[in-house]
């Protein structure tokens, strides 16, 4: 095998917007005196809204007439507000330079919308290293099923077996595994207490990956 091509989940992955995401929540719930939890949030890692919507959570547990769309759109704001000090990843930045410098092709595969993801990559000048930035509304299925990456091989010409996907969910190694790609997992704060053993292998972070010995791996397969 000849390894030509990478492709990036983005929530968790490059840009650490679990924790965020989880405070908003967090501080929206405890205006109702209710708790938030890292097991709550979850359930809505990788995936999307519909395997699990706080704010439907929040709806039904409070009397008051809540509006789903509005509590959303406060905690959108809320965390967009708290990641302006989030920094990338450590590690992702050197590395997608030296997979560039390799001329790898790239593409970020992500469940969240579209507006979501290229904001941040936007505001953290990560989109000149990816030839595609696929979404949510690219596919008919989200992660934990495989469109994404099916569709990221398409459009970057490769094989399954000329890429690898970089995860940080159980919900998109899933995913990654059904496309039949080879699988690394790079978990954060709050997915490194799930379950990420599927993946074909777990880092503690991208400093740990070295894109030559990478390169040397796939070429000797």
């Amino acid at each position: 095998m000849t390894l030509k091509g990478l492709i990036f989940d983005f929530d968790g992955l490059i840009l650490d917007t679990e924790v965020p995401g989880f405070q908003a929540w967090k501080e929206i719930f405890a205006i109702y005196e209710l708790p938030f939890t890292y097991a709550h949030w979850s359930k809505a890692i990788g995936t999307g809204p519909t395997a699990y919507d706080p704010a439907l959570d929040l709806c039904s547990m409070v009397n008051d007439s809540l509006d789903p769309a509005e509590l959303r759109k406060k905690q959108l704001t809320r965390a967009h507000e708290i990641l302006k000090n989030v920094a990338i990843q450590p590690g992702v930045l050197n590395f997608v330079q030296q997979a560039k410098l390799h001329k790898l092709r790239m593409a970020v595969a992500s469940s969240s919308p579209c507006d979501w993801v290229m904001t941040h990559m936007q505001r953290l000048d990560l989109v000149k290293y990816f030839q595609y930035i696929l979404t949510a509304e690219d596919v008919a299925h989200v992660k934990p099923e495989p469109d994404l990456f099916h569709l990221a091989l398409q459009k970057l010409e490769l094989t399954p077996s000329e890429a690898i996907v970089f995860e940080d969910s159980p919900n998109g190694i899933t995913a990654g595994r059904a496309a039949g790609v080879y699988v690394i997992a790079v978990p954060n704060e709050i997915t490194k207490t799930m379950n990420t053993s599927h993946a074909n292998l777990e880092v503690n972070s991208f400093l740990e990956l070295n894109i030559n010995k990478l390169i040397e791996q796939f070429d000797s397969n």
